[in-house]
């Protein structure tokens, strides 16, 4: 018999404070940088318990990410560790199940999770299959997270292997053509947006799963890549070209069938508008006190043919020029008053000390584990009246739970894991 079988799943939490709607979830993880770990993290922020996997002496790249924070004593972590490290509990463990103890461990841990989590890509070659993990838990939500998807779904045989960052899943999802100007290279969505996006799906992925297992106590596989996560984002790109016969092309910030609608430069800074349709319009034209009479919404603000005609043309440049005689905190406040979308855009140094955002709990105090003091980060998103998120610790240090995970979870005794870590296992 095997170790992992004479093993009976804990009660979860084990480590973490009860909290959240996702409180009695346990979520293992095998990777790193940037979409699956930061979509457990998303989940750990909810009450999901979160053992997160790193390779000794290495860990995650994302701790080495540019630029750093430091203490007195001259330590340093990245920025980016700070924020998507925090509600993790971090294990060092070699990944590479080929190795009889490694996947000891591994199968041991596995039988005490809901969620196995990965975006290794290659992890046949590491002697991890699928198949054996729903033997040793039928209950388990593996999700895989890749730049293209997995063969086991179809597709393209020369995609499965291939590595994928951030920009790899805008260019190949179809969003990346669609951004910039139409008379310049298209433009990268700023900061790992093809990223993020990919996190935010596999929330929803690893979600659905789980709901299945708590009806049927079947687990199952779910496949998460970048591009497909990424084409949600392109609204009706595929449908436009598929149904109408219409390209959609870059246009800038301008939005090239309606206006106002742009990012605009006032006095100090930059301000956006966005008016669409006949009721914004009008709003708007009478707030700047341009006259709807000499500039009709059809004959202005309905398609490219109106933006692009005499008229239309004109009006963008009485537009810019209302604009640009005024401070964007001005423009902001005479637009919002008369009930036109419009903000100045904000930097960090804005955001930090915006009353609202704090008021909201969006900027929120920790203590990092590696400095040894509280920093400040991004709050939890979305907002639960019963069931609140929350930052229970900052980021850990590198296998700082290695110990207790593996001996409250797997039984494993102070002399094994001595002899683990011996042979560079953990």
């Amino acid at each position: 018999m095997n170790r992992w079988d004479e093993i009976d799943k804990k009660p979860v939490p084990a480590f973490i404070p009860e909290f959240g709607p996702l409180k009695g979830i346990r979520i293992l993880t095998t990777g790193q940088m940037i979409a699956m770990p930061v979509a457990a993290s998303m989940l750990a922020d909810f009450g999901a318990e979160v053992i997160f996997l790193e390779r000794p002496e290495i860990g995650d790249g994302t701790r080495k990410a540019f630029p750093f924070a430091a203490n007195d004593r001259g330590d340093e972590v990245s920025t980016c560790w700070i924020q998507d490290g925090r509600n993790r509990l971090s294990v060092t463990l070699e990944s590479n199940l080929n190795i009889p103890e490694a996947k000891e461990i591994f199968f041991s841990l596995i039988k005490n999770v809901d969620v196995w989590m990965e975006n290794m890509v290659w992890t046949e070659k590491l002697g991890i299959k699928d198949e054996e993990l729903l033997e040793v838990n039928p209950s388990l939500v593996i999700c895989h997270v890749s730049g293209f998807g997995r063969r086991e779904f179809g597709g393209d045989e020369k995609y499965f292997n291939r590595t994928a960052l951030d920009i790899v899943g805008q260019a190949a999802s179809g969003w990346l053509i669609g951004n910039g100007d139409i008379d310049a290279a298209p433009m990268r969505g700023n900061p790992g947006l093809g990223d993020y996006s990919t996190a935010y799906i596999g929330v929803s992925a690893v979600l659905l799963g789980y709901v299945h297992a708590l009806k049927t106590g079947e687990g199952q596989v779910v496949d998460v890549s970048m591009f497909e996560a990424q084409a949600k984002f392109t609204q009706d790109y595929i449908s436009a070209w598929s149904n109408a016969g219409y390209l959609k092309e870059r246009s800038g910030t301008k939005q090239f069938n309606f206006q106002p609608y742009d990012v605009f430069k006032a006095s100090d800074k930059f301000v956006v508008v966005g008016c669409y349709g006949p009721v914004l319009y009008d709003r708007c034209l009478k707030a700047m006190n341009i006259s709807t009479e000499e500039f009709p919404y059809k004959e202005c603000a309905v398609s490219p043919e109106t933006l692009n005609s005499p008229k239309g043309l004109e009006l963008d440049k009485i537009v810019r020029a209302w604009i640009a005689e005024r401070k964007a905190q001005d423009v902001e406040d005479i637009l919002a008053s008369a009930k036109v979308p419009a903000h100045v855009v904000v930097d960090a140094t804005d955001i930090v000390e915006s009353r609202h955002w704090r008021d909201r709990g969006d900027i929120v105090s920790y203590r990092d584990e590696t400095l040894g003091k509280d920093v400040e980060a991004l709050g939890v998103i979305p907002k639960l009246s019963k069931t609140p998120g929350g930052v229970w610790r900052g980021a850990p240090l590198l296998g700082q739970d290695t110990e207790k995970v593996l001996t409250g979870l797997c039984g494993y005794s102070s002399e094994d894991l001595s002899l683990f870590r011996e042979k560079g296992i953990i």
